[in-house]
């Protein structure tokens, strides 16, 4: 995410938990001897996981999408493009067994998907070659970039996270949606009010009066008396 100019956000990346198959990582760490193919490896079991229902596959065109991965591959040292780096460690997952592929003809086109080699990976793809299995619209789940955590978007936009504000964001996540919250931060920030007293009472204004509240044009000029006014002790000068 970028700076927060024109409204745009700045965080952390979420240090956000991801399960990985222990049986297949357990076969595929002591293999791996290349940098590159380890990247892949990883993103590419992260965006399984990310997978709903029975047909777990990645297409070609959503690695290549993956800016954290093509970001690490481009930073390996070798000199040759970061796509060209992507479709060699492909193919070393593929001949290693760690990654399974199939070719399939959909709407007059080839395409390339490949799956995790285990029982159900082995299954759809011999399904896939077959031509008894095509990925249908509900199949193509799409691979979402991590979301920032409320304490990096408050450290990197409000202040610092001390251990008090730390605490009341998690409980103010136990009264709002995350939407709330980051909306909150991101109306604090656009008013220069730049403190998590001030967010507080936009969330608690929500509550009590509704969201439209904050959009409504007959409380626009109220909305401009707030630095003035009442919540001019919440605002950081």
């Amino acid at each position: 995410m970028s700076g927060m100019i024109g409204g745009d956000w700045q965080a952390r990346d979420e240090l956000a938990e991801v399960k990985l198959p222990a049986a297949l990582l357990s076969r595929w760490m002591p293999a791996i001897d290349d940098l590159a193919e380890l990247k892949l490896c990883l993103v590419f079991l992260a965006g399984i996981h990310q997978k709903e229902g029975r047909a777990r596959f990645m297409r070609y065109g959503e690695l290549l999408a993956d800016d954290s991965l093509m970001r690490g591959l481009a930073a390996i040292g070798a000199p040759e493009p970061a796509e060209d780096k992507l479709r060699a460690a492909i193919e070393r997952a593929i001949k290693r067994g760690h990654i399974l592929t199939a070719e399939i003809k959909q709407g007059g086109q080839r395409h390339q998907l490949y799956f995790p080699n285990d029982r159900a990976g082995r299954a759809l793809q011999a399904q896939a070659q077959a031509g008894h299995w095509q990925p249908g619209y509900a199949d193509e789940i799409e691979i979402l970039p991590p979301r920032p955590t409320l304490f990096g978007l408050y450290e990197e936009n409000i202040g610092a996270l001390t251990p008090m504000i730390a605490e009341a964001i998690k409980a103010a996540q136990r009264d709002y949606p995350y939407e709330w919250i980051e909306d909150a931060m991101r109306y604090a920030v656009e008013r220069e009010a730049r403190s998590w007293r001030y967010i507080q009472r936009v969330l608690e204004g929500w509550q009590q009066e509704g969201r439209s509240h904050e959009t409504t044009g007959r409380n626009l000029e109220r909305r401009k008396q707030y630095a003035a006014g009442e919540w001019k002790d919440y605002i950081k000068s």
